[in-house]
């Protein structure tokens, strides 16, 4: 993360600047908020850490003017001065400050309070990362309607329910369930490879033509590895990987692309999984009709140990009243289809796999 530190004081500027830098940050320095527009709008710095008083523009204005600009993130500002007052602490905050420090600073409450802009920031940053890209993969698919939003509503309700559970007391953290609906957007990032004559075609796929529709897992995997490699630390990316390589794998192994089994499957796949079958089973498409909530139901519940874990079976069978709720809450309205296909007890493939 790129930090502007913005001080008419040599020294002062120095010293924030060498404890930020053993930080592992890039730093950079401004003596005034003039100077800090020019290199804000040349580095695109995120954070600024901005002394009050200052000649030619001081930080109150300099704050008022970020936040005036028409800029591609949220800039995070704090403050820093002697002043200790109420009044001047309101004062910032009025003019757009995140965040406001009295001097001399103290290096260990500086670290803590830039550590705080970096998980605002970082939330930012991947709420829009994640939406840009499933906006991407929707934009190819729009017949899917609202998938997106009820496959997540459905994962993290399953999440949350499973959180209870004392198994996964160290696997899933308080923000699991959060994480997990967000970060299940992009678990057919993939489709954005697949041909336009097989993801849009208005019928049950051929053998091989869903062979070809079986890539999107490992597309979109090869889409977020890139990412990743980019920002390895970047936990939204890492769940958003296991989800779109492995939400088509099965409990036995008999899924796909790498015929992984059991708890081999990442945990928030195997969430996903029960989401994503049970929206495909009860939505219609325009090869489809959609299936009521006792049918979908009992293909879930017979495929308890095959398809999915049955752990996960038994938390869908203790919220299923809350799916029943999200399903008719946000049902799509979109044509009939054009041919009448129930799918068979036992789960058709090819259409789960669209």
């Amino acid at each position: 993360m790129k930090i502007l530190v913005v001080d008419d004081d040599f020294v002062s500027r120095r010293l924030i600047a060498h404890n930020l830098k053993q930080q592992g940050f890039e730093v950079f320095l401004a003596c005034n908020g003039s100077e800090a527009l020019q290199i804000r709008a040349e580095h695109d710095c995120r954070l600024v850490i901005t002394d009050w008083e200052m000649p030619a523009m001081d930080g109150i204005e300099l704050s008022t003017r970020i936040r005036s600009e028409s800029c591609s993130g949220y800039v995070y500002i704090i403050i820093m001065t002697g002043f200790d007052e109420r009044k001047h602490l309101l004062q910032a905050m009025n003019a757009g400050a995140d965040d406001y420090m009295t001097k001399p600073f103290d290096p260990e409450e500086l670290a803590v309070r830039v550590k705080v802009a970096k998980r605002v920031l970082s939330l930012e940053s991947r709420e829009v990362a994640i939406l840009a890209m499933a906006k991407l993969a929707e934009s190819r698919d729009f017949e899917t309607g609202l998938h997106v939003e009820r496959v997540g509503r459905y994962s993290r309700i399953l999440a949350k329910d499973l959180l209870q559970n004392n198994k996964y007391v160290e696997t899933i953290s308080p923000n699991f369930p959060a994480l997990l609906e967000l970060t299940s957007a992009l678990h057919d990032i993939g489709k954005v490879g697949i041909p336009d004559a097989i993801l849009l075609k208005p019928d049950r796929l051929n053998d091989d033509e869903f062979n070809i529709m079986k890539k999107h897992a490992e597309i979109g995997a090869a889409t977020l590895a890139s990412a990743l490699e980019v920002y390895p630390d970047a936990d939204f990316l890492r769940m958003a990987y296991d989800i779109a390589l492995s939400h088509h794998e099965r409990w036995n192994g008999s899924g796909y692309p790498n015929k992984i089994a059991g708890e081999a499957i990442p945990l928030s796949a195997r969430i996903v999984a029960i989401a994503d079958v049970y929206d495909a089973l009860t939505s219609r498409r325009v090869y489809k009709p959609s299936m009521e909530h006792t049918a979908a139901r009992l293909i879930i519940l017979n495929e308890s140990g095959k398809h999915f874990d049955p752990a996960i079976v038994d938390a869908f069978l203790r919220v299923e009243s809350e799916f029943v709720k999200i399903s008719s809450e946000l049902s799509d309205i979109i044509l009939e289809p054009q041919k009448s296909m129930p799918l068979p007890i036992g789960c058709d493939r090819r259409a789960i796999a669209r």
